[in-house]
């Protein structure tokens, strides 16, 4: 996907933004020795366009504060007429991975590199982009010349600075091969990591969880996630809520402790420390489990480039002139 164009936040903002986050997260942890994990934050989306046009629904400040996710786009859902479909053009990338992730519709790609394939729904495309490569993401023929629903997502993931400069690679799932569970009114894709005993195959240079989740009215679901990773929801459907017993006896209040706990349609809900989240459907729902570490390195983006320096995005551009992003 075509990169966000310019700096989304100051660093004096995005520090003091961080620093902040970090406090809500700890804060929950140090009053009560419940692991399990709270809403600290509500984050609203907005509409933006990117690509050859196309609208995504993406949460607002993500960029430098909820590392290791610097992007979480949700691509429609859009009914196309015919001709009307489309994508994102040849774009170069560098310093980090894209993860694309189809529901409905039909997409084609190719790279650099020489690779190309398609996405058809529940299929899964995890490209590290590394030390640079060209590529497209367009609609298929069918779906240019028929028309039809497109939805999905495109997420970015950040790589530390040892392997910014790795080789590219590309790891494509077929929805055939991509595990999935369902039990007691709970169904979920594991992307990555690992949900109700099902375990994910795709090889993450960092700790990685991401797990598309549907919840029928009234179900729960209790998902252990890594102590010390920085979690997330997003909902795109429906509404849930988190449950727990957070109880702090001294004052002031723990920040987070009076945000409401609900997630609905279009929020992104940034959680508290622990490893464990317990999740009531409020109605049908649809959402994602995000979880990372924090990275701890300066973060210098630019367009479709993030590095760690001004230097590494200048020598990115000039690379990237130069015809030295071939895969």
């Amino acid at each position: 996907m075509l990169a966000v164009k310019g700096l989304e936040n100051s660093a004096v903002y995005s520090l003091f933004h961080r620093i902040i986050l970090a406090v809500k997260r700890k804060t929950l942890i140090r009053y009560d020795m419940n692991t399990s994990r709270s809403v600290v934050e509500i984050v609203p989306t907005h509409i933006v366009t990117e690509g050859g046009g196309f609208k995504v629904r993406r949460p607002f400040r993500m960029g430098k504060v909820m590392s290791p996710f610097l992007l979480i786009d949700e691509m429609g859902p859009v009914n196309y007429g015919p001709g009307e479909a489309v994508g994102a053009p040849w774009h170069p990338h560098r310093g980090f991975e894209t993860v694309t992730y189809l529901l409905d519709g039909r997409m084609r790609h190719e790279d650099s590199a020489g690779n190309q394939g398609e996405l058809n729904p529940g299929d899964v495309q995890w490209m590290t982009a590394g030390r640079g490569i060209i590529h497209c993401e367009e609609p298929h023929e069918e779906i240019l010349r028929d028309g039809g629903r497109t939805h999905g997502f495109q997420i970015w993931v950040n790589l530390p600075a040892s392997h910014k400069m790795m080789r590219p690679r590309y790891q494509e799932v077929p929805s055939s091969e991509s595990p999935t569970v369902e039990k007691n009114g709970v169904w979920a894709r594991v992307i990555a990591g690992e949900c109700m005993g099902e375990e994910s195959a795709i090889d993450t240079k960092i700790p990685i969880s991401l797990i598309h989740v549907k919840m029928n009215s009234g179900s729960r679901l209790s998902q252990e996630l890594e102590s010390g990773l920085n979690g997330m929801i997003y909902v795109f459907g429906g509404e849930i809520e988190i449950e727990n017993e957070t109880k702090v006896k001294i004052s002031p209040v723990a920040f987070g402790v009076r945000t409401k706990q609900q997630i609905k349609d279009g929020e992104l809900g940034i959680l508290s420390e622990g490893d464990v989240i317990s999740i009531k459907s409020k109605s049908d729902s649809e959402f994602l489990i995000l979880a990372g570490p924090e990275l701890n390195e300066p973060i210098s983006r630019y367009g479709p480039f993030v590095m760690n320096t001004r230097e590494e995005i200048e020598q990115a551009f000039i690379d990237y002139r130069n015809g030295n992003f071939v895969g």
